[in-house]
């Protein structure tokens, strides 16, 4: 299952160390470039993983779960190891919600009829998403989510760090990075045109399935 390291990633318990890409570092060339992740992944998303080691060492969170401590981080207000610690986490589930000739452009049948189940076209959904990470003011997250109580799809945004990993009526399905770090060496300031390009091209249908099925 493509959200299988997700799952286990959510398991992992100290010391934690950089979840791998799940494709070659030049794959996704030209819409990102390897230079982009070689500054993404190894140093952005490597730096969360050594300081939530240095913070939790020796501590009551260091015997958790990353999923546990992300939990708890944040009902304890310890911002230093959520922040870290849920950077871990929803930046592993960027690189699985990215894939080569996915995208929009590309979608698979499943993934059309699931989206037209909660949104009028494929067109609305795509706009909506854009606007999601465009409008986000500062750094943060667009998110595709599925609401356990309604059954639907819905499309949300969050701050800096924040996660719906923590909300129990909400299960994660996509998400796209809007911190400037995730774009500014490909697309410079350009934001709207990074999430077009992601929404048309990027997107994994097949995690984005295995993930509605939880």
């Amino acid at each position: 299952m493509p959200n299988a390291s997700i799952k286990s990633l959510e398991n992992a318990k100290f010391p934690f160390s950089l979840p791998e890409l799940p494709f070659s570092d030049d794959s996704l060339s030209p819409i990102l470039t390897k230079e982009s992740f070689d500054f993404h992944h190894k140093k952005h998303h490597n730096a969360y993983v050594v300081k939530l080691n240095e913070l939790v060492e020796g501590m009551e969170y260091q015997v958790l779960t990353l999923k546990e401590i992300i939990v708890k981080s944040e009902a304890d207000s310890k911002a230093a190891i959520f922040n870290n610690a849920a950077q871990i986490w929803n930046h592993a589930f960027l690189w699985h919600s990215m894939q080569k000739n996915g995208g929009t452009k590309h979608i698979s049948s499943p993934a059309k009829k699931l989206i037209e189940n909660s949104f009028t076209t494929i067109e609305e959904f795509q706009a909506k998403l854009i606007d999601a990470g465009t409008t986000q003011f500062g750094s943060g997250w667009a998110w595709v989510v599925l609401n356990k109580k309604t059954g639907g799809l819905e499309i949300t945004k969050t701050g800096n760090a924040q996660t719906p990993l923590t909300n129990k009526n909400l299960v994660p399905v996509i998400t796209i990075d809007v911190w400037e770090h995730a774009y500014y060496i490909d697309y410079r300031n350009k934001r709207p045109d990074y999430l077009k390009t992601f929404v048309e091209e990027l997107i994994n249908w097949n995690f984005f399935e295995a993930n509605i099925q939880h």
